[in-house]
């Protein structure tokens, strides 16, 4: 889906908790040690965090749900096991970012964060982006609160948009499409929807292969999307 750059999103395969043997084999696949690859103290919000080329102090996972970084040296990651794991690459720069968009993160744009956070760090044309939407809760399996609307609402979303987002599930509760959210900012944000790509698998639904707190509450393992940006081409901006 991003040929640009090296990816991942893991499966149920992985717990992804405290063995260190697990994350160094998904460091291993994108070619760094586990010290390298980056993550985040998610809070379920839409702040973000860089991780610049050059910085030589040492990683302390910040508070944020948006990882960005020109490195070649880090991939970088969001841990999910029902939210949306997002990842974009600059096919001009190779700077990259990952999302993490559960449903608040949708609701406060941690999407639009991401391509905003390469616009003005690494100087991305959200032309030249590419997104990849991994693994998680579906439409099928979203059903929300009447709250979870309003939520919706409060961030500022417009009424047409939340129709497209929302639909009332077999309680005549509301549902929230993820995919479908998600995917709209993003080509909002200025992604071309040719390169939007969207998985469509609901962990809930197949919480016999991917990690899903809805099928398992607090027993429920992690799972990752980590991409790793290549070196720049020469002549671009971040090239040599």
């Amino acid at each position: 889906m991003i040929d640009t750059a090296d990816h991942l999103f893991t499966s149920g395969s992985l717990q992804l908790r405290g063995d260190p043997d697990e994350w160094r084999r998904v460091a291993g696949a994108l070619g760094v040690t586990s010290e390298r690859l980056l993550l985040a103290r998610q809070v379920h919000g839409a702040g973000a965090a860089f991780a610049r080329r050059g910085c030589s102090t040492a990683w302390q996972p910040p508070e944020a749900d948006v990882l960005a970084t020109d490195d070649v040296s880090a991939a970088i990651g969001v841990r999910v096991a029902d939210c949306a794991p997002v990842l974009l690459a600059d096919r001009r720069t190779r700077a990259v970012a990952a999302a993490h968009a559960g449903w608040r993160g949708t609701a406060l744009g941690a999407v639009r964060a991401a391509v905003e956070a390469l616009k003005t760090e690494f100087g991305s044309d959200p032309g030249e982006l590419v997104a990849a939407v991994g693994p998680c809760l579906g439409p099928c399996c979203g059903e929300v609160g009447d709250e979870v609307v309003q939520a919706f609402r409060d961030a500022g979303h417009a009424e047409a948009a939340i129709a497209r987002w929302f639909s009332a599930g077999p309680s005549g509760r509301p549902h929230v499409d993820l995919w479908h959210a998600n995917a709209d900012q993003l080509e909002g944000a200025g992604i071309r929807p040719e390169h939007i790509h969207v998985a469509r698998l609901c962990t809930r639904t197949h919480a016999g292969i991917f990690h899903s707190y809805r099928a398992a509450g607090d027993q429920a393992g992690r799972m990752i999307g980590a991409i790793r940006c290549q070196a720049p081409e020469p002549g671009t901006r971040n090239g040599t």
